[in-house]
């Protein structure tokens, strides 16, 4: 076997490839492997933006603040403030999602009526109960995965785009990755953050699939009358039914959906759009002019919806960073410190100190098998 062996080879450069290649590239010698022609086309490119202190669960928490502490600090953020709203009905929806995240540290309010209409116009009257979360703010994707492809560029890391792994295999502890172009690469351990692509990528290399299922989310923008205030925060359906927020006097706008997709270069279907409209007009007595833009992308979930970082139990060699759903961004910067200290056996560091990262372990998955070896 000839060639540069890398410690790490990493499939994929959205902003878990770029992320966690930027933290594993002062320790070690990496490559990233990206099958489109730059980095980023897939959900990195297609974010909604926003850093929201709730979004993921309880469980997500966690990497939720660190990150958030590390994105403000380098001015990635831009407040915003969030809004989750509802209808009188929706009383003890509301007051167990408050329960939820009791302890959590997430600093959210229980608002009425009145405060309601103080911080969205036009809400129909129906709409009487929200919960106020201050610290959402839009997040600097472009930026920010920029800083990272910026950083492990600056390390040394080989980054290959139009580089789709076609074919893996395993011996005397290296893994050749063959691409469809004919390239090849080797590397000693082999990172899968391939969003969407996981499981095919875990499949392709011997290890099972965990049940990593891409979903379509859907965002209309468009333009309303009145304009939308550039103060808008962002506003959510408790029930997962909508959201949008304000983008120079337009709305973005989603019908929040989770619609089953191979992996793909999603597209958007009318029916979404349509089904989002629909609901904004329930909620909402802004006068819509037209659809400006419309767009969508895939978001990847584990089984039990929390990411999953770390080597896997059955494969030597093969490491997780993938399932990271619609909270992958503004997770980023705790999440890649995480993984990579667990890649690398490091101790855990203030951003993630407080972090467990056996909740995020592979291992999960695997309850009583015994590792193969070889």
């Amino acid at each position: 076997m000839t060639g540069t062996v890398h410690d790490f080879a990493i499939v994929g450069a959205g902003m878990a490839g770029a992320s966690i290649a930027a933290e594993l590239a002062a320790h070690a010698r990496v490559c990233v492997l990206e099958a489109e022609d730059a980095p980023g086309y897939h959900s990195t490119g297609r974010s909604a933006a926003f850093w929201e202190e709730c979004y993921g669960g309880p469980g997500v928490v966690p990497l939720t603040l660190p990150s958030g502490r590390f994105l403000r600090e380098r001015g990635f953020l831009n407040g915003r403030g969030a809004l989750y709203v509802g209808r009188g009905e929706d009383r003890a929806t509301m007051d167990a999602f408050m329960r939820s995240f009791e302890g959590t540290g997430v600093t959210i309010e229980r608002l009425g009526r009145e405060g309601l209409e103080a911080r969205v116009p036009h809400m129909r009257a129906d709409w009487v109960d929200a919960i106020w979360e201050p610290a959402c703010a839009d997040i600097d994707v472009a930026g920010l995965h920029q800083h990272y492809l910026k950083k492990l560029r600056a390390a040394g890391v080989d980054l290959a785009c139009r580089a789709r792994v076609a074919n893996l295999t395993r011996e005397d502890g290296i893994w050749r990755i063959g691409c469809e172009d004919g390239r090849e690469f080797l590397a000693a351990n082999l990172v899968n953050a391939a969003g969407a692509w996981a499981d095919t990528v875990a499949h392709m290399a011997g290890a099972q699939r965990l049940g990593i299922d891409p979903k379509r989310r859907t965002v209309a923008q468009l333009r309303v009358s009145p304009a939308a205030p550039d103060d808008l925060p962002l506003t959510l359906d408790i029930n997962g039914g909508f959201y949008f927020k304000s983008d120079n006097g337009r709305l973005w706008l989603s019908p929040h959906d989770e619609v089953p997709s191979e992996p793909c270069d999603a597209a958007p279907e009318e029916m979404d759009v349509a089904l989002a409209i629909d609901r904004f007009e329930k909620v909402t007595e802004w006068r819509i002019e037209a659809v400006e833009h419309r767009w969508a992308g895939l978001r990847s979930f584990a089984p039990d919806r929390l990411p999953v970082y770390g080597p896997d139990p059955l494969v030597p060699g093969f490491l997780w960073f993938a399932g990271q759903g619609g909270f992958g961004i503004q997770t980023a910067p705790a999440a890649a410190r995480l993984g990579a200290q667990i890649m690398l056996g490091l101790k855990a560091d203030a951003m993630t100190a407080d972090i467990d990262a056996s909740a995020y372990s592979p291992e999960r998955f695997h309850a009583g098998e015994k590792a193969r070896t070889g």
